[in-house]
């Protein structure tokens, strides 16, 4: 998520996650990790939102893309997260696109 209002990032991230908490396969598949079940209440604990959602500027998010790069990942799919579920985040995917397309940048 761009931006950097902890208020408006939690509330994004807990509205985004809310689907993904509610659906016991994915639930389930990331609980053998260092979550916790309590962090899987709908919309996902704030340390949830944490391990999962990424927020800032444009490096925090090239710094996030190319640490699971670095970790061995040939594809880093990303979700941005608009204003709300239901508008496309345009402005956001213009903002990012020059930043992770393409090889790693310093």
């Amino acid at each position: 998520m761009l931006g950097r209002s902890r208020d408006e990032y939690l509330r994004r991230a807990h509205e985004h996650l809310e689907i993904y908490t509610g659906l016991a396969n994915y639930c389930k598949q990331l609980a053998p990790t260092w979550l916790w079940d309590q962090d899987f209440v709908r919309g996902g604990s704030e340390r949830l939102c944490e391990a999962m959602v990424v927020h800032g500027d444009e490096g925090t998010v090239l710094k996030a893309v190319n640490a699971h790069r670095e970790a061995g990942a040939d594809h880093v799919c990303l979700q941005v997260l608009g204003s709300d579920l239901a508008t496309p985040p345009i402005d956001e995917w213009r903002r990012l696109a020059p930043f992770v397309t393409g090889a790693n940048h310093d």
